[in-house]
């Protein structure tokens, strides 16, 4: 019975995601909505993660603001998120020690 129900909750999780996937996957859009719909990812990492810059630490909250001055200037620099992101906890660490 329990093997039933988690069967039953992935297939319910799981189909929701899957349809639209295929969906969107066979529809073509015109090239001035798929720019559009590219920089989705982006607007939402940016509403993500701004709360969080000003909220490093409460008091002081420049130390944020000059963490994601450093990750952006490393991202508009070209490199890989993944340096950007280590480039601005470096930057948030030494200026909080």
């Amino acid at each position: 019975m329990i093997l039933l129900i988690i069967v039953g909750m992935s297939l319910v999780t799981m189909i929701p995601r899957v349809i639209p996937a295929y969906i969107v996957d066979k529809l073509h859009f015109p090239e001035w909505m798929n720019s559009w719909l590219n920089a989705i990812p982006y607007a939402a990492l940016g509403a993500l993660i701004f709360p969080g810059i000003l909220s490093v630490k409460p008091d002081e909250p420049h130390i944020g603001l000059l963490g994601g001055a450093v990750a952006v200037i490393l991202a508009l620099c070209g490199l890989n998120i993944i340096l950007v992101v280590l480039g601005a906890i470096a930057a948030v660490f030494l200026l909080t020690i």
